[in-house]
Order: C-alpha cells, then sequence, then structure tokens
C-alpha cells in the first residue's frame, strides 16, 4: 500500500467526516454563488476546521474562482485541495547535525510513545540518535523511554525519579557530544495543570542547552493529541507562549474525526505540523504532507 493509500485509509473517520460534508455541498449546487460558499463555509466549520481558518479559506476561495472565472461546482474539489495544502503547509523540515528535539506536551498525549518512533524513523534514515529521559517527576517515564530504546537499539541517560531535570539534560549534551550524535531528543515532563512550574523547568533545561550545547540546531516539538480537536489550538498557544515551538506531533489521527483542526492549527498559532500518527505500530508515525493530507480528506 502506499503513502496516500495508506494515509487515505488511517485518517478514514476524518475523511467521512470531512469529504461528506464538502462533497454534499458540491452535490446539491452545480452553480458557484453566494448561497453555494455559505453551505461549503459551514461544512467546513461543522468540519472541525473552525470559523476564523474557514473564512480565510472561503475568501481565498472566491477569489480564485472569480480570477479563474469557474461557474461549476465540479471544478472546486482540485482548488480547494490547493487552498488547504498552502494553509497546512511550511518549509521543509531539515535535521542537521547536530540537533536537539525538545519534546514537550501534556501528560496522556503519547508524548514517550510519539518519542519511541521518531527514534525508529531517525535511525532509519541513518541518523545516530540519543535519547535523555528528563521526564523525572512521573513514575515509570525513564522506564518507558528505556523500553523504546531497547526496542529501537538506541541509548538512553536516564537518572532516578525526582532527579534535577536540567541534570538529565547535561549529561546527555555531554554524551551526544562523545558520542557524535546527530540528534539528541529529551522527553519532558507534562504537568500543564501546574503550568508555572512546568514551564519553569522547561526553560531551565533550555538554558542548559544554550550554555553547553551552543552550535545545535534546535527544534522544539508539541505532541498534541488529535481526538482532542480544536483544543490542539489552544494547547499549541499555552505551550508557544513559554517555549518557542517549531512543530507539532498530531497523535492519534486515526482515531478521530476530528483530524479538520490540521487544517487550522498553522494558521492560528503559526507552528507547523511535521508529524502525524496514523497508527498503533512503530512505523506509523509519518512526516506530514499538506498535500498529501488535503487529498485525502477530500477523496
Amino acid at each position: 500500500m502506499g503513502f496516500f493509500d495508506k494515509l487515505k485509509e488511517r485518517v478514514n473517520k476524518t475523511r467521512e467526516n470531512f469529504s461528506a460534508k464538502v462533497n454534499q455541498v458540491i452535490k446539491n449546487f452545480r452553480k458557484v454563488d453566494e448561497e453555494f460558499f455559505e453551505e461549503l463555509e459551514e461544512a467546513l466549520i461543522l468540519s472541525d476546521i473552525g470559523y476564523a481558518t474557514t473564512e480565510k479559506v472561503i475568501e481565498t476561495l472566491r477569489d480564485q474562482v472569480k480570477e479563474s472565472k469557474i461557474s461549476d461546482s465540479s471544478e472546486i474539489k482540485d482548488m480547494l485541495v490547493k487552498i488547504l495544502a498552502d494553509y497546512m503547509s511550511a518549509q521543509p523540515l531539515e535535521i542537521k547535525k547536530p540537533t536537539v528535539m525538545l519534546i514537550v506536551g501534556v501528560n496522556g498525549v503519547g508524548k514517550t510513545t510519539a518519542i519511541g518512533k521518531l527514534t525508529n524513523y531517525y535511525n532509519a534514515q541513518g541518523k545516530k540518535v540519543l535519547l535523555a529521559a528528563a521526564d523525572t517527576f512521573r513514575a515509570a517515564a525513564a522506564e518507558q523511554l528505556s523500553i523504546w530504546g531497547q526496542r529501537t537499539n538506541t541509548r538512553v541517560i536516564k537518572y532516578a525519579e525526582g532527579a534535577d531535570p536540567a541534570a538529565v539534560v547535561y549529561d546527555a549534551i555531554d554524551a551526544a557530544k562523545a558520542a557524535d550524535s546527530d540528534l539528541l531528543i529529551i522527553d519532558t515532563a507534562g504537568r500543564l495543570h501546574n503550568k508555572k512550574n512546568l514551564m519553569s523547568e522547561l526553560e531551565k533545561i533550555n538554558r542548559v542547552i544554550d550554555k553547553e550545547y551552543p552550535g545545535a540546531n534546535r527544534e522544539t516539538f508539541l505532541v498534541v493529541d488529535a481526538t482532542t480537536g480544536q483544543n490542539a489550538i489552544s494547547q499549541t498557544e499555552v505551550f508557544n507562549e513559554s517555549v518557542k515551538l517549531t512543530g507539532i506531533i498530531l497523535t492519534k489521527l486515526d482515531g478521530t474525526a476530528k483530524g479538520g483542526v490540521v487544517c487550522a492549527v498553522k494558521d492560528m498559532t503559526g507552528v507547523p505540523v511535521r508529524f502525524i500518527g496514523v497508527g498503533e505500530g512503530v512505523d506509523d508515525l509519518q512526516p506530514f504532507d499538506a498535500y498529501e493530507f488535503a487529498k485525502a480528506i477530500l477523496e
């Protein structure tokens, strides 16, 4: 099964929710008029894109329809795919040696599992990866990461539960330099309910990286559960205030009809989706392709 067919199958719930509404509007209207745009706008809002982004998408579509002199609604879908892809797309992600990747997110979103799958992905790309278990507050977090280290044959730097996360990061940087690693991935605690302490801890970790690894490229990815729908946007905004995010990993996209939020998150927050989780398998964390995704949900 090719990437596109696999993606289309795995985001089936979102596709059914999204394409059914859009296709119904296209089927009901032969002519592209104001009533058509109003119905399409409602369909997109109900597909979890959200009001603000939908307004922009419809306005862009209106302009392009006028410019191209389109009057038949059957010609709309390809145009809509390209517009949605434009709202989701970003410059390609490039992991240069050395890179430090800080992974943040609230508890329960699948953060440690996402790190394990990221490790598998970059190992397959020929990158030399090192893991740091800097979530020292959650019971068994380091053990969970260690299991992924064993599965992917990747070294994990860890301390005992309750240790200083910044100290773990300090030692991990030393180990990454000594091993000439391409990529150091750091797991962090996810206590959003205790926001002040959590954000202070993340800032402390960032200070250690700034001081000890000043030449490293930096990525800070937020892991978000796709089943939360529009709440993914508010989580991104909260984290982005305190730690400058460079990307989003959207997990559990295969189990939700709310995947339309992917179309809105970059527009609303400026943070691009970099990876999507489309299954339980170790290979089911996929780099995000905006055009392929837009095409898959509108098929």
